[in-house]
């Protein structure tokens, strides 16, 4: 029964990614594989602007984690899930470029985190949604939710794993932490966060909107910086500064 629902979300991710307009490259149910290595041997990075993103205001509001200055004049909502290897791709391009002008003041980004990767556990995305909530109790999320796509691991997201991008992120660790990690303290919120990820109506990632429809081309575009950014353009969130 299980490979049946696998299999109909993922003909439903390409079906409902093409309805949307947005571009048919992108993570469905089936992807995440690849040889797994030993937590221990991941390379841990973090994010070129990491520095930047330290002072962003988030807060979680439903479903949703919220980063940006509340009196931005635009919106734009990011769907992705931390095991999607082209959501890692986009967080590295068109998500940097996003969260630059959110530094700027120039938009807000409501991120729905997706975790319909891990079926039985088996790519850690519920995991690292759920360190990645928490991150958010020390104000920390931005700078994390970057370190966590750029450290993205060939096998799943592991307890391990997870602490040890952490570490990357200063005054992240501690108690408090650790223990919602290990003990998965959000698994709750992780099934909100789901449930707001498919009440938009996709079911592949990555995928921006804004005003509920789809920035980014076929022609791949979520995966490039500037061209990215010009997409942004065009629908009114301008160029930092």
């Amino acid at each position: 029964m299980a490979r049946v629902v696998v299999a109909a979300r993922l003909v439903a991710a390409v079906a409902s990614v093409a309805l949307l307009g947005g571009a048919v490259v992108g993570c469905g149910s089936g992807a995440g594989e690849g040889r797994a290595v030993a937590a221990s041997e991941v390379p841990v990075r973090t994010s070129p602007i990491a520095g930047r993103l330290a002072g962003l205001p988030t807060a979680v509001e439903g479903a949703k984690i919220v980063v940006g200055k509340p009196d931005a004049p635009r919106t734009a909502q990011v769907l992705v899930d931390p095991k999607c290897g082209h959501c890692a791709r986009f967080e590295e391009a068109g998500g940097e470029s996003l969260l630059k002008l959110a530094v700027a003041g120039r938009v807000k980004i409501e991120y729905l985190l997706a975790s319909f990767l891990d079926r039985d556990g088996a790519s850690g995305s519920v995991k690292a949604v759920n360190a990645l909530r928490a991150s958010v109790d020390s104000g920390k999320f931005a700078e994390f939710h970057a370190a966590v796509f750029a450290s993205q691991p060939r096998g799943k997201f592991t307890d391990e794993l997870l602490l040890r991008i952490a570490d990357r992120v200063p005054g992240l660790r501690g108690a408090d932490f650790d223990a919602a990690v290990k003990d998965e303290k959000y698994r709750g919120w992780v099934a909100e966060a789901e449930e707001g990820f498919e009440a938009t109506g996709a079911q592949a990632t990555p995928m921006v909107l804004v005003e509920g429809r789809p920035v980014g081309s076929r022609d791949g575009s979520l995966f490039d910086a500037g061209a990215f950014a010009e997409a942004l353009k065009g629908v009114g969130i301008g160029a930092s500064a």
